[in-house]
């Protein structure tokens, strides 16, 4: 007989789990979000970032690094230190992303924002309570986001606005079943957890996992929501 390792019913412990995955989420989500709207009111350290380009490069290099660093080393940091990364590597975003505040006007960023989070809630509810398995979409939303990534780079080049709103199309219906297969894979992984620390350590790879979701949803939204502040 097997006996439940779990302090609590295992019901409890992934819900629990969860709780703390979403609620570093949310929290990283409120450091970009301050860190942005920050960056756009005070506008002089951003205007110095837009002026020297190696600044700007040396930040999304940094960006790069802490997702490398927390997805592939998190089991060799302490959980004070991933926390620390996460929230740096949030507030960097923040920095970065303060660029939507100068080009969309307000109102429709906060619009977008609502569309998204709504659009999240519902494919984060699908995954974790949805009894299918979402694990065969794995491989067609790894090709189809790398195709963004090369689509992207290539109209670097072309500067063709429709292809452009055609990838941001794509990348809306990618990141929209990205939040459902995301959230049932987090959920799955943490009922098999029983570690606390590794389960800690988890959580906060899971909110980045959700984070990256989120804001990359939000984005390509905003391309298809946000109107532009008059010149």
């Amino acid at each position: 007989m097997q006996y439940n390792q779990y302090p609590y019913s295992e019901g409890s412990a992934v819900s629990n789990f969860m709780y703390k995955v979403y609620g570093w989420m949310s929290f990283a989500l409120a450091v970009t979000a301050g860190v942005s709207y920050y960056m756009f009111t005070t506008k002089n350290f951003f205007y110095y970032l837009m002026s020297h380009p190696w600044s700007l490069f040396g930040l999304i290099i940094f960006q790069f690094a802490m997702v490398i660093a927390l997805s592939f080393f998190i089991m060799r940091m302490s959980v004070i230190t991933a926390i620390i990364a996460f929230v740096l590597y949030a507030a960097s975003v923040g920095l970065t992303m303060a660029s939507i505040f100068f080009v969309y006007t307000n109102a429709s960023i906060f619009a977008t924002f609502l569309v998204t989070a709504g659009t999240f809630l519902v494919m984060a509810l699908y995954g974790y309570f949805t009894k299918k398995d979402l694990s065969s979409w794995g491989s067609f939303l790894l090709m189809a986001l790398l195709g963004i990534i090369i689509g992207m780079f290539v109209n670097m080049f072309l500067k063709s606005s429709s292809f452009d709103y055609f990838i941001s199309a794509i990348g809306v219906l990618i990141f929209t079943l990205l939040t459902a297969y995301d959230t049932q894979k987090i959920k799955m992984l943490g009922s098999k957890l029983v570690d606390q620390e590794v389960r800690s350590k988890i959580a906060i790879l899971g909110a980045l996992t959700l984070y990256l979701d989120f804001i990359n949803l939000f984005l390509f939204l905003l391309r298809f929501m946000g109107n532009r502040r008059e010149s």
